[in-house]
């Protein structure tokens, strides 16, 4: 038996037996881990209001043998709250739907559990962070958070040279097969003609220059968001399912 320590986000969690839950966390150590907590589901247990979706936590795990993921789940035996996000999110229906599908995007993008995604588990927190301070619309951040993740995973799109030749631009053709913003002759069947305006937005977004996105109109919002959610459904093979409730 051994003990692991490791702090984490919680994505999600399933109900287990009568009082018990199975907890899924993105850890900064561990990447995505599945553990059971006992008796959370007890009206008195303190322990399980800290394992809420949202929750940034401090976790010590108890588990067979010298590894933390292997046979059979770890036990959750300690946690201790770093940032409390959920209760800046739940009461906000536009908040809470984009960190729903921050949540979402984050389990998809770390399959194997086990396996650390440090750059990840910073994104999260970092987008977490900044959605539950308000000082950007959600919409917005929602899209920084995913353009990133794709980056970070190795499908960083481009959005103003061409994917495919590098045919400096700003070229006006996209294609989410292609690698993003493609010119005339690398045009391929199915690419769109977005606007230039959501072109820069969404090299904004990615770049983390919040001055020029927040400058943004509500319709190249929208059009920018359509392009991001494209092009995600692509590389993940099927869309998210949080992603519909998403105000936009």
């Amino acid at each position: 038996m051994s003990l692991f320590r490791d702090d984490g986000i919680v994505l999600r969690t399933q109900k287990l037996g009568e009082a018990d839950r199975i907890i899924t966390l993105l850890t900064r150590g561990h990447g995505r881990v599945r553990a059971v907590a006992r008796g959370v589901r007890r009206t008195k247990s303190k322990f399980g209001a800290r394992l809420e979706p949202f929750a940034h936590v401090d976790v010590q795990f108890f588990a067979r043998g010298g590894e933390l993921v292997g046979r059979g789940l770890p036990l959750c035996t300690q946690t201790e709250t770093i940032a409390p996000y959920g209760g800046a999110l739940v009461g906000d229906y536009a908040r809470y739907t984009a960190g729903t599908a921050m949540l979402e995007t984050a389990e998809r993008f770390t399959d194997h559990e086990g396996e650390p995604a440090v750059q990840q588990y910073l994104l999260l927190v970092g987008a977490l962070r900044t959605l539950a301070g308000g000082a950007h619309e959600p919409g917005l951040v929602l899209d920084a958070f995913l353009l990133r993740s794709l980056a970070v995973n190795g499908y960083a799109p481009s959005f103003r040279d061409c994917a495919r030749c590098g045919l400096p631009g700003p070229n006006r053709f996209f294609s989410v097969g292609a690698g993003g913003a493609v010119c005339g002759d690398c045009r391929v069947p199915g690419s769109v003609v977005p606007s230039a305006e959501a072109l820069v937005l969404l090299g904004a977004l990615l770049t983390g220059d919040w001055e020029t996105a927040d400058a943004c109109e509500p319709r190249h919002a929208r059009e920018g968001s359509g392009l991001v959610a494209a092009y995600l459904h692509w590389h993940l093979e099927r869309g998210l399912r949080s992603l519909r409730y998403v105000e936009r």
